[in-house]
């Protein structure tokens, strides 16, 4: 399940700029179905964070488009931020970026120095805050999933669920993973990335197109309820140490521009 080599060798920022690489999407959640399944709605999906040269910072270089650059080859999706963009979505909350910090560590495909630096000190972006962007994040999906639109993003196959189900069923399984790990880490301060060993069999039932628009409209409304009640009663902080985080920051640009090879470290597993 690799990332093509040569993908990696035509990419710096997920090659030689990468301090963080990782799987995201349903492979990091545990609910992966290969393309040969006939109800496979997935992409092979990645994110990775780079330190692009110097000259990026002292000039008048840019890297993608405002620090994030897409890249998309056949089944793979890969997103990736330079650093300070990356961390400035951290310190907002962003439940995706987020994710990064606390998969296993079979999930990581590249994990230099510079990036250890984030996930050891990934406390730093705990916070009450973050109920704003999971909760916001699940009535997006909500409101994608009434629309009853195929849009031009949907694969053939996922079209088909839409009209055989009348609604977007990967979508209703991203609005009750988002709330149910925004829940949690209210709660505990922790993000359940990988969902295996929860709820992964019924979010992917849900995929699946396996419960009523009607039952999956009554779980977002009980877990919206949940999530403002752990909220109220949430003992972390209410947002993060912007002056750690800036550190933070700074520490990790050094290091990384200090590694002399820049030449991401595997990860000693593959991912699953």
């Amino acid at each position: 399940m690799g990332v093509p080599k040569d993908l990696i060798r035509e990419e710096a920022g997920i090659g030689d700029w990468a301090i963080l690489h990782a799987y995201r999407g349903s492979i990091a959640h545990g609910m992966y179905e290969p393309s040969s399944e006939p109800t496979s709605i997935d992409d092979k999906d990645t994110m990775a964070i780079c330190v692009p040269p110097i000259d990026h910072y002292y000039g008048l270089a840019e890297y993608g488009s405002r620090g994030t650059r897409e890249i998309k080859r056949g089944e793979w999706d890969i997103v990736v931020y330079e650093a300070r963009k990356a961390i400035r979505l951290l310190a907002q909350g962003n439940p995706n970026v987020l994710s990064i910090l606390w998969l296993p560590e079979n999930l990581y495909i590249s994990h230099t120095a510079a990036g250890r630096l984030l996930t050891t000190n990934r406390d730093a972006f705990v916070g009450r805050h973050v109920y704003g962007s999971f909760v916001g994040y699940a009535t997006a999906q909500l409101r994608k999933m009434e629309s009853g639109a195929c849009n031009g993003y949907m694969g053939a196959k996922r079209r088909a669920l839409v009209e055989r189900h009348g609604y977007d069923t990967k979508n209703a399984a991203h609005l009750m993973r988002l709330l149910r790990m925004g829940i949690e880490f209210l709660r505990d301060g922790e993000l359940i990335v990988d969902r295996g060993g929860y709820d992964a069999t019924e979010l992917l039932a849900v995929k699946r197109g396996e419960w009523t628009l009607e039952r999956v409209h009554d779980e977002a409304a009980r877990l919206l309820r949940r999530a403002e009640d752990v909220y109220d009663r949430s003992m972390l902080p209410s947002k993060p140490d912007r002056e750690r985080i800036e550190a933070l920051c700074v520490e990790v640009v050094q290091t990384a521009l200090g590694e002399c090879d820049r030449q991401p470290m595997p990860s000693d597993m593959g991912a699953r």
